[in-house]
């Protein structure tokens, strides 16, 4: 795994940012893929006091490193109890399931779960060796459940850690369905869930890629999600983070590469109760590919609905399908479908590249029914359409007529003129398929070009919510990162 990372810690404050580079554009079905896109297995170098182990049931204490653990069933960490997973530690998940039902495997996580893997040795959650294929990405035959902290997971920490090949289904019998977090025979297993309002999540530094579903889905908890890759994240649905009620995130500095429908769904869905409002603020992301390989007018990069105070600002969408959406303009400040009028989502540069031989979407399917296409072959033209979910107007209220200002009124919008190209020390923004979603570790998106018209203030609205207090996990505090006044995870290189 090769890492352009900065971790630092100061009297037991620690600021998270990082920015990563990865994987092969060739899609060889016969591709075995390890660690963060280079060939092979790896998830430890041999050093350490590693053992093999074999895992079902509850766990907890200490997986030292090095070691390699076989998970043959379900495995749980008790409430009020912890698991540690040190550095170079392979967790290895069967895929044949549990009992009749073949319940794919989860991960349940009902007290804290800390895995401490690093630049050099991460720790890495996957399935058994033979089945790391670019065959078996999406491939529900050969997926675990993926990592499900229940309301009483107070704190996680996931931090230099490869997490890969989740999904299946959620059948009769599965752990979340009985919890009541999924439903039976409709819901896939996201790779990462939370569910505690109050707990305390610190994701950073990670690859989280090859889910069938989404890449972290937050119903509940105060996070900080920065400087991860995501990487083909849902296959016929599903977006790279995903945020209900109940949460207060901070997400940055990540790059979210081909997610099927969205990089960013935003929602405060169930609030209510201790489902209080959910307030992100997301900030320098770089997106790529968003919502090609999903059918209809949804997706594209960033989707913001049902109340959630979203600020969406100096991120970088390249070649996404559609730029950010906000269904509920014209239903303002309603918990069951508007949005809050505080949110801001501008400041964005929108990236295109010319044209796209491989991709013509002249058509769509609803509910059966082929209704006219737009033609969009190509990002500039997705940006540009007349999408009713683009605009925000005005909106007459009891109290007079309230303004709502536009979505992206100062972002950066590609056209087939100006199509805002950043020049990425590498990364071949016109020959890159745009349906890919193996991540090649040698692509670099640092711009090479300085594009002006990153917000580089001091409003409310643009300030981290953990940049000063932070996240206590494990007894460290974790700072998000500090706005960068340019667009997208990396600072322009200078000239």
């Amino acid at each position: 795994m090769k890492f352009k990372h900065y971790l630092y810690a100061v009297a037991m404050m620690a600021t998270l940012g990082t920015v990563a580079t990865a994987c092969d554009d060739d899609d060889d079905n016969n591709t075995e893929i390890g660690p963060g896109g280079d060939e092979g297995t790896g998830g430890g170098d041999g050093q350490g006091t590693g053992a093999d182990i074999t895992a079902s049931g509850e766990v907890s204490g200490i997986w030292q490193a090095g070691s390699t653990v076989s998970v043959t069933g379900h495995i749980t960490v008790p409430e009020g109890q912890s698991l540690t997973i040190e550095e170079g530690v392979t967790v290895v998940f069967t895929t044949e399931g549990v009992g009749t039902n073949h319940v794919p495997v989860e991960f349940i996580v009902r007290g804290n779960l800390y895995c401490k893997g690093t630049a050099e040795r991460p720790v890495l959650m996957t399935i058994p060796e033979d089945e790391r294929t670019t065959a078996n990405i999406h491939n529900a035959d050969h997926e675990w459940g993926g990592i499900v902290a229940y309301e009483s997971c107070e704190e996680m920490l996931i931090d230099h850690t490869v997490i890969e090949y989740t999904g299946g289904e959620v059948v009769q019998g599965s752990p979340a369905a009985d919890a009541g977090y999924y439903e039976a025979g409709d819901d896939i297993y996201p790779q990462i869930t939370t569910n505690n309002p109050q707990g305390r999540y610190v994701v950073t530094n990670s690859v989280i890629r090859y889910g069938q579903s989404d890449g972290i889905y937050m119903m509940g908890g105060h996070a900080i999600i920065a400087g991860n890759i995501f990487a083909g994240n849902g296959y016929d649905g599903e977006e790279a983070v995903n945020v209900k009620s109940g949460c207060i995130v901070d997400v940055a500095r990540n790059i979210m590469y081909s997610p099927n429908t969205n990089g960013l769904k935003l929602s405060s869905g169930g609030q209510g109760g201790e489902r209080y409002q959910a307030e992100v603020t997301a900030y320098n992301n770089t997106i790529l590919n968003a919502g090609w390989r999903r059918d209809g007018e949804k997706g594209g990069c960033v989707y913001v609905e049902e109340n959630v105070l979203a600020n969406v600002f100096n991120n970088m969408m390249v070649n996404c399908k559609y730029r950010a959406q906000v269904p509920g303009w014209d239903d303002p400040n309603n918990t069951d479908g508007g949005f809050d009028t505080r949110s801001v989502i501008d400041y964005n540069c929108y990236v295109s590249a010319a044209s796209r031989s491989d991709l013509v979407i002249d058509q769509w399917e609803d509910d059966g029914e082929i209704i006219a296409g737009q033609g969009i072959d190509y990002a500039w033209k997705g940006y540009n359409y007349d999408h009713e979910d683009y605009h925000r107007a005005v909106s007459v209220a009891e109290d007079g007529v309230t303004v709502i200002p536009a979505v992206d009124a100062n972002s950066l919008i590609a056209t087939e003129d100006n199509r805002y190209d950043p020049q990425f020390r590498n990364y071949d923004l016109e020959g890159a398929s745009m349906k890919n979603v193996v991540y090649d570790e040698s692509w670099d998106f640092t711009p090479t070009v300085s594009l002006a018209g990153a917000y580089g203030g001091s409003e409310a609205f643009a300030q981290p919510h953990f940049a000063t207090a932070g996240l206590s996990v494990g007894g460290q505090t974790y700072t998000s990162p500090a706005v960068g006044a340019w667009f997208g995870c990396n600072q322009p290189a200078a000239n």
